[in-house]
């Protein structure tokens, strides 16, 4: 089994007043060459939005977009027509094809909104754009890992056009969970969302990340409760 570690304090920053973002790698302004993506992993940005304020509309193509929000709501709106707000416990994907525009902008006037932005290389490029979103409020219940986005479809996931599967859990400190690689030759990038955990040797602490690969399995032991995002994807 190969790591390599990320941790927080390293990730690219960003504050212009609406917006204040950390990248795990490369993006816009900031660039690693150590950390411009891992395997078809390409973005993964933490955002906190300010009351009333977003993106306004931009374009994508050939990407896999899931959004995740943490807190608050974002209000989406694409060239594809479709609208609404996707909001703490939903995640959204998106498959920008052969091109879509979109918005997203906090839904909230008093309260700020914070959210995950993941980008995926595609594994069929050009497809026809897509959109989806779908409420996992009930289905993540303490100490259970729940997958959330899927390469099979399913009514219980969100399918993606890449052989990537994104779970997340809530874990309690003492448990053990033992993860298998869902596709093989997939590494895993473990994002640590709140608490602290350890993967073999390595201890993370909220928003620290590991990239596990060459390996089929491994354990994830939280060491206080910790509610973490897993990251399945193809290594080339």
């Amino acid at each position: 089994m190969k790591t390599i570690f990320y941790p927080e304090n390293e990730r690219g920053k960003n504050n212009i007043g609406w917006l204040k973002a950390n990248f795990s790698f490369s993006f816009a302004s900031y660039y690693d060459a150590d950390k411009v993506h891992f395997g078809a992993l390409r973005v993964l940005n933490d955002d906190t939005i300010a009351a009333g304020t977003g993106f306004g509309t931009h374009p994508h193509d050939n990407m896999e977009i899931v959004t995740i929000p943490l807190e608050g709501g974002l209000e989406h709106k694409d060239s594809m027509g479709n609208t609404g707000v996707i909001s703490a416990g939903e995640v959204q994907i998106m498959s920008a094809g052969t091109g879509v525009y979109h918005s997203e902008y906090n839904a909230s006037k008093t309260q700020e909104a914070k959210t995950l932005q993941i980008w995926l290389f595609p594994k069929e490029r050009n497809i026809q754009p897509r959109y989806d979103q779908k409420s996992f409020t009930e289905a993540l219940k303490p100490n259970q890992l729940v997958t959330l986005v899927s390469p099979v479809e399913s009514a219980d996931t969100l399918w993606i056009n890449q052989d990537a599967t994104f779970s997340m859990g809530n874990f309690d400190a003492g448990q053990q969970i033992s993860y298998d690689i869902k596709t093989e030759g997939n590494g895993a990038y473990v994002f640590v969302l709140e608490g602290s955990i350890k993967i073999n040797s390595a201890v993370l602490n909220k928003r620290d990340a590991l990239g596990v690969y060459d390996t089929s399995s491994f354990i994830i032991e939280p060491e206080e409760r910790s509610r973490f995002l897993i990251i399945d994807v193809p290594m080339s």
